[in-house]
């Protein structure tokens, strides 16, 4: 990686490659100019991680219980059991469910569930 430091009216880049904010240019003899993208605000944005993950954990869970009950197995019991052990043999490896299962962080699954089930 080409290591640089530039400073512009807009940005201030040292040894690293910056996307998202701010585009790079390449004026003249590798030197690399960096502007600020149109719709950049100087307001701090916020992150909500469980806003991005949950849909990505039902996703996950229907493609896991649809492999389950395509081998013949009861994907309510296989699932809990997994839920409760973290044993990932209970989840088959059919349509690669055992892999999908294992992205999703079990403690965040539970609080999912639960804030589900009390409709919160």
């Amino acid at each position: 990686m080409q290591s640089f430091s530039v400073k512009s009216k807009y940005c201030f880049i040292s040894g690293i490659h910056l996307y998202g904010a701010c585009a790079a240019s390449y004026p003249s003899a590798g030197e690399e100019v960096f502007h600020m993208a149109d719709n950049f605000t100087d307001h701090t944005q916020t992150f909500n991680f469980e806003a991005l993950q949950q849909p990505d954990m039902q996703q996950i869970l229907t493609l896991v219980y649809d492999a389950l009950k395509e081998k013949g197995y009861n994907p309510i019991s296989q699932i809990v059991g997994y839920i409760l052990s973290e044993d990932p043999t209970y989840i088959t490896t059919h349509n690669n469910a055992r892999s999908l299962i294992r992205k999703i962080d079990r403690d965040e699954l539970l609080k999912a569930m639960v804030r589900t089930y009390l409709g919160e």
